[in-house]
């Protein structure tokens, strides 16, 4: 008495997608992880190495996705709230651009969808789909696993049954798209999200804190013990698994203190794989055995002659180009081994020689430079840095240096200016709020950091009292407690 059919505002999964997917059974966790191979390829970080911010809002929302994943498959799970995620996908062999943002001339588009959905599969063709990459892949893998012939299966209706709001009402079942729709009615405000997830946060941030206290003993034993510069994280892992980590790195200190000690004065850096990075950080691949790390910590002598050449190859470049600066930016960079950055200083500097380009000497001391592998044009960084394509016109890049020196200069005064200020408010904003932390990922901008927290101190915010804080691109509660805001959030009522 309570069913009638009428128009959903959500499009119906049977209908944008193909004729088999009625007929097909659950995805497992594995198969689901193959199925979004295109996705993963589209989206990776690593292939955001020159778009920082890009990079940073694809890392975190696949840590989003991975937990919707994760709860998908947890037996008894009822309903999951709406996921709002934003990927930027890279133009691959698959997408099309189709119905969705154009492609920008980096090679990619911003593609934004909520997820409500309420099993694997469903959800799999929906990010496919949302993305506008292939799911005919899918069906493959679906036909081999049919129970019955798909001739014999029961046909389901065209369009999805939808209850009145009136059976919820007199039955008191939860309506299943009840929260999608109120994402729908209201924008999220920096107070609604803090009423809706403080408590969650305060709750998670407690149970952490006792793991909390075990990482930084165990940060300050190893640095004593290896007497490292410092020892850090190129990813968001949580407490516990940096703990992990930590257990690991000391029970081989334990086996080989020795060898460990030839990092004397460096910084250690737990990342996706081992070696030394551009900047001479001593890097352990999370995913490595012991005896990966031992070899590393037995070749860092062969490493430090390297690091030496590098450093001349620098200053040589240096001398050709008017004394500018050659730097390494790790935050605006994508990651590279000490191998691989000096291979690509000597491929330009062997360019240099060919091309002798006129530069008083010393006339650009005091200007920086970053060099770039995927840029045919030099251009000048807000920050003032310029970047330089490894492979670019050496007559271009004389006069596009010449032409933007003063405007570099002024760039790099402004950022040098925006830092103190940035700085300032972020001890003044800890202090008003008595944050634990005010901390922001390394994609956010002085700019962006100063005007988020001039707007912070107009607020009364009691949620964020012995909190951790982030500035992100994104609202989110994680693992740990700490709780991201976006720089640029809104306040005041709920637009409806």
């Amino acid at each position: 008495m309570f069913c009638h059919l009428r128009p959903m505002r959500r499009l119906c999964l049977e209908k944008i997608f193909p004729h088999w997917f009625p007929y097909s059974r659950a995805l497992s966790g594995a198969e689901a992880v193959n199925a979004l191979r295109p996705f993963y390829f589209a989206v990776h970080p690593d292939f955001f190495g020159q778009h920082p911010i890009e990079r940073e809002v694809n890392e975190n929302s696949l840590k989003r996705l991975s937990v919707y994943l994760e709860n998908l498959q947890k037996p008894g799970f009822k309903s999951l709230k709406p996921t709002q995620l934003t990927f930027y996908v890279r133009e691959t062999d698959q997408s099309s651009s189709d119905g969705q943002e154009p492609f920008s001339t980096s090679g990619f588009r911003a593609v934004k969808f909520t997820l409500h959905t309420r099993d694997l599969l469903s959800t799999v063709l929906y990010i496919l789909n949302s993305c506008s990459l292939s799911v005919e892949h899918i069906q493959s893998l679906n036909t081999n696993v049919h129970t019955q012939p798909l001739k014999e299966a029961k046909r389901m209706p065209d369009r999805p049954i939808k209850w009145n709001k009136s059976y919820y009402s007199f039955t008191g079942f939860k309506d299943p798209d009840e929260d999608l729709e109120q994402v729908w009615r209201m924008e999220t405000t920096l107070t609604s999200w803090l009423d809706n997830n403080g408590k969650s946060a305060v709750k998670k941030l407690k149970n952490s804190l006792p793991l909390r206290k075990e990482l930084d003993r165990l940060k300050d034993e190893l640095s004593h013990q290896l007497q490292l510069s410092d020892i850090r994280w190129q990813r968001s892992w949580g407490i516990a698994h940096r703990c992990s980590q930590l257990h690991s790195l000391g029970r081989l200190a334990q086996q080989n203190l020795e060898t460990l000690k030839k990092a004397k004065g460096c910084t250690v850096i737990f990342t996706d794989r081992s070696g030394m990075s551009a900047v001479g950080h001593v890097m352990l691949g999370t995913m490595d055995v012991h005896h990966h790390w031992t070899k590393l910590f037995e070749r860092l002598p062969s490493y430090f002659d390297l690091q030496r050449k590098l450093m001349l190859l620098e200053d040589q470049i240096s001398y050709l180009l008017g004394g500018i600066q050659v730097v390494y930016i790790e935050e605006l960079q994508p990651v590279l081994t000490l191998e691989e950055y000096y291979s690509l200083l000597d491929v330009f500097y062997n360019r240099l020689l060919k091309n002798r380009i006129l530069f008083h000497p010393r006339s650009l001391r005091g200007l920086q430079m970053i060099l770039n592998s995927d840029r045919y044009a030099p251009s000048l960084h807000e920050l003032g840095h310029f970047n330089i394509p490894t492979l670019c016109d050496p007559a271009n890049l004389q006069w596009f240096i010449l032409t933007k020196a003063q405007q570099a200069r002024e760039n790099m005064k402004r950022k040098e200016e925006l830092k103190v200020i940035e700085n300032e408010l972020i001890q003044e904003s800890t202090k008003k709020f008595s944050l634990e932390k005010l901390y922001k990922e390394p994609s956010i901008s002085s700019i962006q950091m100063v005007d988020c927290c001039k707007r912070l101190l107009e607020q009364s915010l009691p949620y964020l009292h012995g909190m951790h804080l982030c500035v992100s691109h994104f609202y989110s509660v994680m693992q740990d407690g700490d709780l991201c805001i976006p720089w640029n959030w809104k306040n005041g009522e709920a637009v409806k």
